[in-house]
């Protein structure tokens, strides 16, 4: 398979090393600078670029009829967008917050804990994500993943940034520490008790080994899909 990386940092590095050790080729390496590539020289795209550039880049894949994973964080305003793309020009597209293998799991059973607990109004829940100081964005993407799929079970209205004192909504805290890949915790406390699951990630070879699966698990599809569509567990 011919890879194309979209964003050439830390995680388009490691991409690289584990795309290479799986056989596969990388036809392309792209930075923010780069603006004149063909995209077509590749078999399926991955973006972990920047939130300025991402939106340009999945366009110009599905323009290109190039499958396209993105795990950029940061440019879902124009999410719906690229939906339409997609389906306008037939192609293929997965976008995941956290495209771990483990964190995909941790998804499943957040989702899982808020809708057996949802009747127990004793239980306050709270998410805390920490990642290392480099990363752009508060809260990280999987971080608003966990909290949008606890809202499809709660009578919570919204979730908020570092405030902890509003009912109505889920407490996100969010801290930047050197060299830590990924730690998310949702924790469920009343006055009795303390319900708390957590992933931690310990590199990133996770991220990047889900992301080869996912565009190794695109090629010859059509269509928007997830994680859980590559996973199967939906």
């Amino acid at each position: 398979m011919k890879i194309a990386l979209l964003g050439y940092g830390r995680m388009g590095k490691t991409i690289e090393q584990i795309a290479l050790q799986k056989g596969h080729e990388i036809v392309l390496k792209i930075d923010k600078n780069n603006v004149d590539y063909d995209i077509t020289l590749a078999d399926v795209a991955i973006d972990f670029s920047i939130p300025s550039v991402a939106f340009n880049n999945i366009s110009n894949c599905l323009n290109n009829n190039i499958p396209i994973v993105s795990g950029t964080t940061g440019w879902l305003d124009k999410f719906n967008d690229i939906t339409t793309l997609c389906k306008k020009k037939k192609g293929s597209f997965i976008y995941a917050s956290n495209f771990s293998l483990g964190v995909n799991i941790f998804f499943k059973l957040n989702e899982y804990l808020a809708e057996i607990i949802a009747h127990l109004n004793n239980y306050q829940v709270s998410i805390e994500e920490i990642h290392h100081t480099k990363k752009l964005d508060k809260p990280s993407g999987t971080a608003i993943t966990l909290a949008e799929d606890i809202l499809k079970h709660s009578s919570k209205e919204n979730w908020s940034l570092n405030v902890t004192n509003n009912k109505n909504e889920i407490p996100i805290v969010s801290k930047r520490i050197p060299d830590v890949p990924g730690t998310h915790s949702i924790k469920y406390e009343s006055a009795e008790d303390t319900i708390e699951i957590k992933h931690t990630a310990h590199n990133r070879n996770g991220f990047a080994l889900g992301a080869i699966v996912a565009a190794e698990w695109l090629i010859d599809k059509t269509g928007v899909f997830t994680m859980k569509d590559v996973l199967g567990l939906k």
